[in-house]
């Protein structure tokens, strides 16, 4: 069984970049979008997947599957998925044991930066840097389809 184990915190500062890698542009979009599963497509540098996702339950965990398609399939294959996109730079920082990958959203969610973390179990320790702020991993605004919903430029911050 696929099992991922994210924990998704919001950023407080820049100081990540002094320790962060090259960014990758990501764009992603959903064939389906619901609170018990997701299938979404993406493109990632010279990259691009297909990833089914199950509910999410406590503690951040849910099922996941994800598979290498063509590039040159996303074009047609976002023109088949729900309206709008995410759009985001993803640069990845390791801190201790763990690789944190921290997203700089652009277009409608201009602004918001979050940073996620793999664990291989629900109570696994790890280290949390000093510019990572709250966890937002059960606020389901979070979630990048929520986020194509309800972009975060149009929140009441």
């Amino acid at each position: 069984m696929n099992l991922e184990i994210e924990r998704k915190f919001l950023v407080k500062d820049d100081s990540w970049k002094n320790n962060a890698g090259e960014g990758v542009l990501y764009k992603q979009a959903y064939l389906i979008s619901n609170p018990d599963r997701s299938v979404r497509i993406r493109r990632t540098g010279d990259g691009a997947f297909i990833t089914i996702k199950g509910p999410t339950t406590t503690g951040g965990s849910k099922l996941e599957y994800e598979y290498e398609i063509p590039v040159s399939d996303t074009d047609v294959l976002f023109t088949l998925c729900q309206d709008g996109s995410i759009e985001k730079t993803r640069y990845e920082v390791l801190v201790g044991d763990h690789t944190w990958e921290i997203d700089v959203f652009g277009g409608l969610n201009e602004g918001l930066v979050v940073a996620e973390i793999e664990l291989t179990s629900v109570d696994e320790k790890f280290e949390i840097p000093e510019w990572v702020g709250e966890d937002v991993t059960e606020d389901r605004r979070y979630i990048n389809s929520k986020l194509i919903e309800n972009p975060f430029t149009t929140w009441n911050n």
